[in-house]
């Protein structure tokens, strides 16, 4: 399959036993989330399971019937993290099937805050004072942060980094990659060289930073990190969460590392030359592959930009590499050291 078609429906396979089935998202730029199909005898796992749409249902349900299963004989569904795109199918199917589902316990205190959708709302509102963005306060509230607390629930087991899952045909290894979310997990198949990666390494973008009700101080820190961990593993073929398939994790990480070297450097030149918060330097740096000023950003992706400025300031100090000033309430500002 070519690149440009990564998100036709069906099941395609991606491995002995395993298939790669994208499902719907719709008015999303990310196109499809994939769902992994791993054939387990006379039932079948999933890794990730997709929004909570009937057509997202209605698309896994036939793709399925294509490998010969029917949405009863899903055994599990093993979430990456708790991300609608990835988590609430597997909730819809729970409420429906019994389908029990597993997670990374690191998401669990996210799942808890965010049912309360008036402390969520403070929570962004301190986020934008911190980064310099008052005056888009107006503008961002009419974002819609805060998932429907009604498509989630908890998992029925948590998962802890060097859990392995045994199934009837493989043995999977997880894998904690805080980062994109403080939760995140991926799933190692050693005996057949796949990552089942999640959002932790995506093949044509970078993830987006600590986007969730309870990040990490240092969201960037800990991503790095978890990249150089599947950096220090034995390579494997990437089954991603968007995008194809790819031969090896390792590049791509090599990539993503990269490139973020060179942000962290970008980020500190627009400081040296009088950017002094997330906001100021978000409107200094280009953003997406076409290089996008961020007056041409829609609404949520100006508020990702503001994110990414700020987790990649927040290093900078964290390095030395800058100095920060800041007080509750108030915009935190950033200078050479």
């Amino acid at each position: 399959m070519n690149q440009s078609s990564w998100d036709a429906a069906g099941a395609h396979e991606v491995g002995p036993g395993v298939y790669r089935i994208p499902l719907p998202m719709p008015d999303d730029g990310l196109r499809a989330v994939n769902v992994y199909a791993i054939c387990d005898g006379p039932r079948v796992v999933l890794v990730d399971s997709g929004l909570a749409l009937e057509a997202s249902r209605a698309q896994l349900e036939a793709s399925l019937g294509e490998l010969g299963y029917a949405l009863a004989d899903v055994s599990e569904c093993l979430v990456t993290h708790m991300h609608p795109d990835h988590y609430t199918g597997a909730v819809a199917l729970r409420r429906a099937l019994g389908t029990p589902i597993a997670l990374g316990r690191g998401e669990g205190e996210s799942l808890t805050a965010f049912q309360d959708t008036a402390a969520e709302d403070t929570r962004r509102a301190a986020e934008l004072a911190r980064a310099g963005a008052k005056s888009l306060l107006d503008e961002m509230g009419e974002l819609n942060w805060a998932p429907d607390p009604d498509s989630y629930g908890v998992p029925d087991r948590w998962l802890d980094d060097g859990d392995e899952l045994p199934l009837a045909t493989r043995t999977l290894r997880v894998v904690a990659t805080p980062g994109h979310t403080r939760g995140h997990v991926v799933f190692y198949d050693d005996s057949a060289g796949a990552l089942f990666a999640g959002d932790h390494v995506l093949p044509h973008i970078t993830p987006s930073i600590g986007l969730e009700s309870y990040s990490n101080n240092l969201p960037l820190r800990d991503y790095l990190a978890s990249l150089r961990l599947v950096r220090a593993r034995p390579d494997a073929r990437l089954l991603p969460a968007h995008g194809p398939v790819t031969e090896s994790a390792h590049a791509r990480v090599d990539e993503l590392l990269a490139h973020h070297a060179d942000r962290l450097d970008a980020t500190r030149a627009a400081v040296r030359d009088g950017a002094d918060t997330a906001f100021t330097v978000a409107q200094a740096l280009r953003w997406t592959r076409r290089e996008r000023r961020f007056a041409e950003l829609d609404l949520f992706n100006r508020a990702l930009a503001i994110g990414e400025s700020q987790a990649h300031l927040d290093v900078l100090a964290d390095q030395g590499r800058l100095a920060v000033t800041e007080a509750p309430g108030q915009a935190a500002r950033y200078s050479m050291p």
